[in-house]
């Protein structure tokens, strides 16, 4: 089975850099334990993500969600300059109510397939306003720069979601994808947790089945079994940390035997399944001694 690399790494609620690279790089396909919006500023760069490839435009903002597989590659010719921003769930959970949801952008990117947005009118546009205010935060010096940069974001943050809500905003539809591919990625999220083989698969497609391996490795970089198992992990992670007892969340995520998920569970992270279970009820103890979290 392939590894994907976990990168990055988050102890607070959200991080923010603002980088700039000069060298070609390609990056190989990785994953985060976290949400990540790019703020493209300058740059030569092609975003894959999810069997889409974008071309990026400056101010193009990249939405990646928690465990989305993605690559960049970057071209030397401009100097690549972005903002990142690291996100975590909890984050996205504390700031929702009756009243609003910061994670809606990410929510409506997902009904459009599309994980680019653009701004159509850069000189009408608050978001780009923000955007630009949250760039120039960088270089302030003076008092309290660091909170007054957290105080941007989530101005940038409620004005991403406005212009997403009325429609301000263009959720950038790419050709640099294969139809065929993209409805079989569906088709596999949709029927994770069922018996998924190459076999049945082609049929349902009516695809030969060695033509449509070849097919999903070259526009997405990963193989349809690697693929499969890679997300059924993921989804058993998930519900280990919800509660759920390890070989409970083994055959809850669609595999059949628990030995091969305990392996592979170790091989994608390192560690066997009871470590994140006992992490967890450390972390829920300790939760308990603690005051209570903010709402």
């Amino acid at each position: 089975m392939e590894n994907y690399e976990k990168k990055g790494y988050l102890n607070s609620d959200f991080r923010i850099f603002h980088l700039t690279d000069q060298l070609a790089r390609e990056y190989e396909f990785h994953y985060h334990e976290f949400h990540k919006i790019t703020i493209f500023i300058r740059g030569n760069v092609q975003y894959y993500i999810e069997g889409k490839t974008y071309e990026l435009e400056p101010y193009d903002i990249v939405l990646v969600e928690k465990n989305d597989l993605h690559r960049i590659q970057v071209g030397s010719s401009v100097p690549y300059e972005r903002i990142i921003v690291y996100i975590s769930p909890g984050f996205m959970a504390d700031y929702k109510n009756e009243e609003y949801d910061l994670s809606f952008c990410f929510q409506k990117a997902k009904e459009e397939h599309s994980h680019v947005l653009r701004i159509p009118s850069l000189e009408k546009s608050s978001l780009f306003k923000i955007t630009n205010r949250l760039e120039k935060s960088f270089h302030d010096t003076e008092y309290a720069s660091s909170l007054y940069r957290q105080l941007l974001f989530l101005e940038f943050m409620i004005q991403l979601n406005r212009a997403a809500l009325k429609k301000r905003i263009e959720f950038l539809d790419t050709e640099r994808y294969n139809s065929k591919v993209i409805a079989i990625l569906h088709y596999i999220h949709a029927h994770l947790t069922d018996a998924l083989d190459i076999d049945s698969l082609a049929d349902t497609f009516f695809i030969s089945k060695y033509y449509m391996m070849r097919l999903f490795k070259a526009e997405t970089g990963y193989t349809i079994g690697s693929y499969i198992t890679y997300r059924r992990l993921l989804l058993a992670r998930d519900l280990i940390e919800e509660g759920a007892p390890i070989t409970e969340a083994c055959f809850a995520a669609g595999f059949r035997d628990y030995s091969t998920f305990s392996r592979s569970y170790k091989a994608e992270f390192q560690e066997p399944p009871r470590n994140l279970q006992r992490t967890r009820v450390i972390s829920n103890t300790h939760a308990g001694m603690s005051a209570p979290s903010r709402k």
